[in-house]
């Protein structure tokens, strides 16, 4: 934690004069303090001696601001007449007890000094460090980056501006943040301007990364500029700061740093980035503060900047809860180092996330480790408990499988999906199977009772029972176990929760009789040909998209969540389209929309290439980095439940009607025109458009959550959903990927359709190696692999879903046995969206 100013020892209390060198105490470790006498400010003849001085006197509210946030140093050796030393990077000469973290840059990792006590501010100020810059977010205990808790605006005066125009602009700031919730709080930067600091949150619901915070000072910048044209200007560019402020927004970016507060200044005269009151800003003559008009406020003041501290120094308070919650993940802590995996290590201090009445959630983590196997696990008192399921969840009431109770982990691992590397603790791929949310039975020591329920694979009730102990079984081994008794089966009724157990929320639409209580399945067109559009009068045509099939749950606050056709939830992944929750009658929620993401190219056709980079991102950073280069929409064309009634089962007319009542378009929110029966003129269309092809929907058809042929699609081209079983090195480079084996269901077996070894870039053969090197298994998992494609492959277990586009389907070598090879593939791109047992050979005329 921060220190306070009771923790805090003054051991250098006056101006040292005389001899030019000391060895003095810091807090238990002697310093050498030597050329005490160098002028370090040339135009006031300031000391290094007064510089220590200084730093002493307000190192109690100076340390709180710098404590646990990487420090970036500004050196003066010889003076600021001289030349300045810009240090990220401790070097050998750095004391042993000098706090550190390491951050890893793009070519390097730096580890930088953590600036937490009187004794390492001592040491900076006899290396002549004159100016600290820190981040605004620190490090938490276990050295994981937390999100920020401060935003800052920087109010930058160009020429002809000055403090009095910064103060303006700072006024005009402080009504905005306000109206957002945030007090700001004014620092005089002890350069030219102004900086304007506001405590951010640090509970679960109101925690932001760097990337979103950085986005919201964006945002609020441009709107200042857009106000006041004449004073304020959002653009970095110098050309265009004449006269004005420029509202400097970057450094809530996680990589940039803004000067501490109560650090000096490395100009001819001392200046210190002071804080400063609100009615301040209003006296015509504010200017910059020296540094002993700086203590004398703090002596009479004290630290302007405290109410800043509050909100972090509370979300770490060790109160009963969070100290439970701790000491409860601290078997998973002690095998993971955060330096090292990607796993998360939950809130800091052990803080538990706020869930109010929400149900309680489940996840099953497919963990490719060294043996494949599952990790059920049920949130219970603010951690995850775990098990590890060697064959997965039983599906067969009459067999049991095998559940080993593994420690606890913390709630942000429910949605983690990642590598971890090789040589780590549970080293291999992890991947979400499920997820949702679970009605609590019961919850004793050797017995717990839940019934889950999720978008993907609907409601069952699962038993698991300890074994542990019993005729020499393991002490942490138990048994899951499928019931009988099923909910929606006639057998039981939805068993509701024990007394104190967390509910469901039933408010608005779902506690209306006419809500839908199950999950919703996408419904899906069947291949077709154009000859098999018998009465043209019957159907509407669709252009068919290129992208990711969606479902886009819009609840009654506007809250969107959108979830992939294999069940997989998408919100984090595509930011940009919560902008649908704005877009929906808010008195016609809640609502589940049907339809498409897509990445539009510079003439707005969708680009399926150029949608894979933001494929598979999670992390907020990779998502924001991502987001900057590739924009998405989101196509809607069929609505499933409006006000939360369900409405699959009128016809499609009367569907389509309500939802273009029901949506207000704006990008990136688009209801695209249908077509009436004229199939040629639909194709040619598409064409033009360098679409797919066209989807025909029965006007009379109801949306049957499945495969259908009551909607047809029909393509310029034949694609094909592929699940990759393997792949074989390349000629050129046996390390790297040559080309990918496919395969396709064929009942409960995947039957190999072939191969392909075009349209990777070399990047994109790399990336797949890696990814597919962790999941290597000794058979193949695919029936009628030829000699000649099995001779050199390399196995993986049948997971992952790709597309290809080909020319025609063929007979394979062996032709007396039927089965068909695709030729003159052509890579497209990975299917996130979809599951392995969803793909199916899409044969013209099959249904």
């Amino acid at each position: 934690m921060a220190p306070t100013q009771r923790t805090v020892k003054q051991t250098v209390t006056q101006p040292v004069t005389q001899p030019v060198t000391q060895t003095v105490m810091v807090d238990g470790h002697r310093l050498r303090l030597s050329n005490l006498d160098k002028v370090l400010y040339p135009a006031t003849g300031t000391t290094k001696a007064e510089v220590l001085h200084y730093l002493t006197q307000v190192a109690p509210v100076l340390l709180p601001h710098a404590a646990n946030r990487p420090a970036t140093r500004k050196r003066w050796p010889d003076g600021t007449g001289g030349q300045m030393f810009f240090q990220k990077n401790l070097d050998a000469s750095t004391p042993d007890w000098v706090k550190r973290r390491s951050i890893q840059h793009k070519r390097s990792s730096n580890d930088y000094a953590l600036v937490n006590d009187l004794a390492t501010l001592t040491w900076l100020g006899q290396t002549a460090t004159l100016e600290l810059h820190t981040p605004q977010w620190q490090f938490g205990r276990t050295g994981a980056r937390l999100d920020p808790d401060r935003l800052v605006l920087d109010l930058d005066p160009g020429p002809g501006a000055g403090l009095a125009e910064c103060a303006r602009v700072a006024r005009w700031a402080r009504e905005i943040l306000q109206g957002m919730g945030l007090e700001p709080y004014p620092v005089t930067s002890g350069s030219k301007g102004i900086h304007l600091y506001a405590a951010l949150g640090r509970t679960a619901e109101t925690r932001l990364g760097s990337d979103a915070v950085s986005a919201v000072a964006h945002e609020l910048a441009r709107y200042l500029e857009s106000e006041h044209p004449d004073l304020v200007v959002s653009d970095m560019s110098k050309k265009l700061r004449t006269g004005k402020v420029l509202v400097d927004w970057s450094q809530n970016n996680g990589n940039k740093t803004t000067i501490a507060p109560y650090s000096l200044r490395g100009l001819d005269r001392p200046f210190v980035a002071a804080p400063r009151t609100w009615d301040e800003l209003e006296d015509p003559d504010l200017a910059q503060l020296t540094p002993d008009e700086v203590v004398e406020r703090v002596e009479t003041d004290g630290d302007l900047l405290a109410p800043l501290l509050e909100g972090h120094l509370a979300a770490l308070e060790p109160t009963p809860e969070r100290l439970a919650t701790f000491a409860k993940l601290e078997t998973y802590r002690a095998k993971r180092d955060p330096e090292k995996t990607p796993e998360p290590f939950g809130p800091p201090g052990g803080e538990a996330a706020e869930r109010g009445d929400d149900a309680p959630t489940f996840v099953i983590q497919e963990h490719h480790a060294r043996r494949l196997h599952w990790d059920f696990r049920l949130e219970h008192d603010g951690v995850l408990v775990s098990w590890a399921l060697p064959r997965g969840e039983p599906t067969d009431p009459a067999k049991n499988h095998l559940a080993v109770q593994t420690e606890d982990h913390p709630l942000e691992y429910g949605s983690f999906e990642g590598s971890i590397p090789a040589g780590e603790y549970g080293a291999g791929e992890v991947t979400i199977w499920d997820a949702g949310t679970y009605d609590l039975e019961k919850w004793r020591d050797d017995e717990v009772i839940v019934t889950l329920r999720s978008e993907r694979r609907g409601a069952r009730r699962l038993a698991l029972i300890r074994t542990g102990g019993r005729d020499g079984d393991a002490e942490n081994n138990w048994l899951i176990h499928l019931t009988k008794a099923q909910p929606g089966d006639g057998t039981t009724t939805d068993t509701p929760p024990q007394d104190g157990a967390r509910r469901p929320r039933t408010t608005g639409a779902a506690a209306r009789p006419a809500a839908r209580s199950g999950p919703y399945r996408p419904m899906l067109a069947s291949p077709a040909q154009a000859g098999e559009l018998h009465d043209p009068d019957s159907w509407m045509l669709e252009m068919k998209w290129d992208g990711f099939r969606t479902l886009a749950h819009v609840q009654d606050d506007g809250t969107v969540r959108l979830v992939s056709r294999s069940g997989q939830d998408l919100t984090v992944t595509f930011p940009e389209l919560a902008a649908l929750g704005g877009q929906v009658d808010p008195d016609r929620l809640p609502a589940v929309l049907d339809g498409e993401i897509v990445a539009l190219d510079r003439d707005g056709r969708p680009d399926f290439r150029r949608l894979q980079h933001r494929a598979n991102l999670r992390k907020e950073h990779d998502v924001a980095r991502a987001r900057a280069r590739v924009q998405v929409d989101l196509m809607l064309f069929d609505v499933l439940q409006a006000d939360g009634e369900d409405v699959t089962g009128r016809p499609w007319t009367e569907r389509r009607e309500l939802l273009e009542s029901l949506v207000t378009p704006e990008a990136p929110v688009h209801l695209p025109p249908v077509f009436d029966g004229d199939l040629d003129a639909a194709m040619r269309t598409s064409r033009a458009l360098r679409l797919e092809g066209v989807v025909a929907k029965r006007r009379t058809s109801t949306y049957v959550g499945r495969r259908s042929r009551e909607w047809l699609k029909l393509k310029h081209s034949a694609t094909q959903e592929v699940v990759v079983v393997g792949w074989r090195p390349g000629h050129a480079n046996a390390a790297v990927m040559g080309s990918l084996l496919m395969a396709v269901p064929d009942g409960d077996a995947l039957r190999y359709v072939g191969r392909v070894g075009t349209g990777f870039t070399e990047r994109e053969r790399r990336e797949i190696t890696a990814r597919l090197q962790g999941m290597e298994r000794k058979t193949p998992g695919a029936t009628g692999v030829p000699a000649e494609d099995a001779r050199d492959a390399r196995w993986v277990t049948p997971r992952l879903v790709g597309e290809v586009t080909f020319a025609d389907w063929a007979e394979g070598s062996d032709s007396a046995s039927g089965e068909r090879r695709m030729r003159h593939s052509v890579w497209r791109g990975w299917r996130p969206d979809k599951a392995a047992a969803e793909v199916e050979a899409e044969l013209p005329g099959e249904a």
